[in-house]
């Protein structure tokens, strides 16, 4: 059996031994493995793990209708499992809580009356239901944590141990052996066939076929679609599935801005603003904001009229676009700009992660340049572009570099690793350990 390490559980190992605690709120999309990575910590870190799943078992709802007093609930959450609930020594799962907002509201009179108790909740469509609902979230009385799917340095970890060594040993940014660099592009391909949701990186893993990883991506839109239909507001649904559906075409553009007559002939923003929202609040899209100069804090300069939309998982993205694998492994193939698409897809990931969760933004110059990412990174702005493999051409970055002259700038694409003068080249397959080697 292959085991993914997720980095998200470093995050609950900290989080256990931190007196300040509060409850965690695990937010994310379907199917990313937000369950078995709280499972998995339970059972390293704890004596007991007690998991209560309100979409299987409406009747825990019980629990905490009754009061809002956390020894009550406690004795009454012992009637449901096998476990003794013993605090400090038993890690309390609250699974879907969506499904019942006495429990979510309950997580406050933990955090306040009981902090000795170690709670983590999750729901895969939360940021939906609390919407849809208006259900109140215990701002301030919960650690809230973002995961994401499997990140190239998770899948690279558990795919090939050595290399993962390798690049976690890198000191300095100078050219890595060919032999090397080929391996690590080999296996960032296959990343981007399968994407981190983690029973497709499995089915990679176990050399299952191109052909059930596909099966297994369709499966997850699927199962998306059907959220659409059963969580979203009926004059919503075709809104969100024809923004969902026009990824690929939006992605495809040579500036890759999004353009809401790619969704439809005459669509406004103001039509479509809540599918957007909802796609966002479920974990389905990144929404980039481009800003009109890198200031600090990015936030500030963002133009809510010109964003980018990327795909959670690049494999989602892929299979959405009915791109098949095999042109994806293939690296003499030529896709033209959704090459570009994917790259940037992939590193997303990446940049989200070393971030802590802080959503990257990009620049744009009247059209005439572009660069994909700006990172908000330890008191400077980053700027980030993004080459499909080895196509490194344009001026962008130095248009960009001639007008704000940054410290540090970063270029992503299948090239060797070196740095010159605060210019960091970085195979992509690196970016998770790039930011360490910024001078």
């Amino acid at each position: 059996m292959i085991k993914i390490e997720r980095q998200v559980n470093l995050r609950f190992k900290q989080w256990k031994d931190n007196p300040k605690r509060k409850p965690i709120l695990l937010k994310g999309a379907r199917q990313i493995g937000k369950t078995w990575a709280m499972e998995q910590f339970g059972k390293e870190c704890f004596e007991y793990t007690a998991k209560f799943d309100f979409d299987r078992q409406p009747e825990l709802k019980q629990a905490f209708a009754v009061s809002k007093e956390p020894t009550r609930i406690i004795k009454e959450l012992s009637l449901y499992c096998d476990v003794p609930l013993i605090e400090g020594r038993t890690l309390l799962i609250l699974d879907e809580i969506q499904e019942c907002e006495e429990a979510l509201n309950a997580l406050k009179y933990f955090c306040e009356d009981a902090p000795g108790w170690h709670i983590i909740a999750a729901g895969s469509l939360l940021g939906v239901a609390v919407r849809k609902r208006r259900m109140t979230v215990p701002v301030g009385k919960v650690d809230i944590i973002r995961m994401y799917p499997v990140t190239f340095l998770e899948y690279l970890r558990a795919s090939d141990l050595t290399l993962y060594e390798y690049a976690e040993n890198i000191s300095e940014p100078q050219h890595l052996p060919e032999i090397l660099l080929n391996k690590l592009k080999s296996e960032y391909r296959r990343y981007m066939v399968c994407g981190g949701m983690p029973e497709a990186v499995v089915a990679m893993f176990e050399n299952q076929g191109i052909q059930m990883i596909d099966n297994i991506l369709q499966n997850i839109l699927d199962l998306y679609e059907l959220d659409f239909a059963k969580y979203a507001e009926p004059r919503e649904i075709p809104r969100i599935h024809a923004i969902w559906h026009s990824l690929p075409s939006q992605l495809g553009k040579e500036n890759r801005k999004f353009i809401y007559k790619v969704i439809k002939t005459g669509a406004r923003s103001k039509d479509y603003e809540d599918a957007l929202m909802w796609l966002e609040d479920a974990g389905m899209i990144h929404r980039i904001y481009c800003v009109s100069k890198p200031g600090i804090p990015l936030s500030a300069y963002e133009d809510p009229e010109a964003f980018k939309v990327y795909a959670c998982d690049c494999g989602l993205l892929r299979r959405l676009a009915r791109l098949p694998g095999t042109i994806v492994i293939d690296p003499t193939a030529n896709y033209t700009e959704f090459k570009g698409a994917m790259a940037e897809n992939a590193l997303l990931l990446s940049l989200l992660d070393l971030s802590n969760d802080d959503h990257p933004s990009y620049w744009s110059s009247e059209g005439k340049a572009e660069v994909e990412f700006l990172i908000q990174y330890e008191g400077q702005i980053i700027p980030i572009e993004v080459k499909a493999e080895n196509c490194v051409s344009g001026r962008s970055i130095a248009v960009y570099n001639e007008k704000y002259h940054p410290s540090n700038r970063i270029r992503y694409s299948f090239l060797n690793l070196q740095q010159n003068e605060g210019f960091l080249s970085c195979p992509s397959p690196l970016a998770p350990w790039s930011f360490r080697w910024l001078k």
